[in-house]
């Protein structure tokens, strides 16, 4: 015998039994919900807008700061056959005035160079740090990261170095007082103390393809959740300098 028929009464009422069940479903996954007034955009103001315009930069911060390291070999352009003490010792060699003498102001630097080939129990720590090796210009090789100790004192040398026409050249440099040092993308970040209770100062360097060089992108003073202090961040320089411990350079 055949199945009667659904009158539309039912039809409708079933449809509705169907919908509320569907939109309790929704709600208890979550609906959406008001999030209050929405400030109003506000465009920039200019300021002076009859100061003449500036054509050329009032003081020299080193923006584009390029150095080829004489005496170095790129082994098939391979930075991980260079040696890094060898390269701070390049530095040094070339930088007489800041490493030679007794007014040098890191002649102690200079004098523990020695150490990075006896590190051991009872010497004094290598001042060159562990080398890091990554790809920040996107051409599918990795560069050279380094840091070293300037000492006396408590800065920290962060140095980049890139392959160009088979030649070692440094592409960044910065010395400070550093809390951090990060590798992101194509960019290095520090991050070193401020007087300044619960902020850092955050400095980011980004590789730019047509001034073949690290510039510094980011330059700000950021919330931290400890406290600042310690320094005052020097005037800027084309190097960083910072408080990271002493280590005995390692590999990769």
């Amino acid at each position: 015998m055949p199945h009667p028929r659904p009158t539309r009464t039912a039809l409708a009422l079933a449809a509705v039994a169907l919908l509320a069940s569907a939109t309790a479903a929704c709600g208890d996954a979550g609906g959406l919900r008001g999030a209050g007034a929405t400030p109003t955009a506000v465009s920039p103001e200019k300021l002076w807008p009859d100061l003449p315009a500036a054509s050329s930069p009032a003081f020299d911060i080193d923006e584009v700061n390029t150095e080829v390291v004489k005496g170095i070999a790129v082994p098939a352009d391979d930075l991980h056959r260079v040696d890094p003490v060898e390269v701070v010792r390049r530095e040094i060699a070339a930088h007489p005035g800041d490493y030679a003498g007794s007014e040098a102001p890191y002649r102690e630097t200079a004098d523990r160079i020695a150490d990075c080939d006896e590190s051991g129990p009872g010497r004094p720590p290598c001042p060159v740090l562990r080398p890091y090796y990554r790809d920040l210009t996107g051409d599918g090789r990795d560069e050279l990261t380094l840091g070293f100790r300037q000492l006396p004192g408590d800065l920290t040398a962060v140095r980049v170095y890139t392959v160009d026409k088979h030649r070692l050249v440094q592409v960044m440099g910065w010395e400070d007082a550093v809390s951090a040092v990060e590798l992101a993308g194509r960019s290095v970040i520090i991050r070193s103390p401020s007087e300044v209770a619960g902020y850092e100062y955050r400095l980011q360097w980004t590789w730019d393809q047509d001034q073949r060089a690290m510039l510094l992108t980011h330059d700000e003073m950021v919330r931290t959740q400890g406290r600042g202090g310690g320094r005052t961040r020097p005037p800027r320089s084309t190097s960083t300098s910072g408080a990271s411990p002493s280590a005995s350079v390692s590999g990769r």
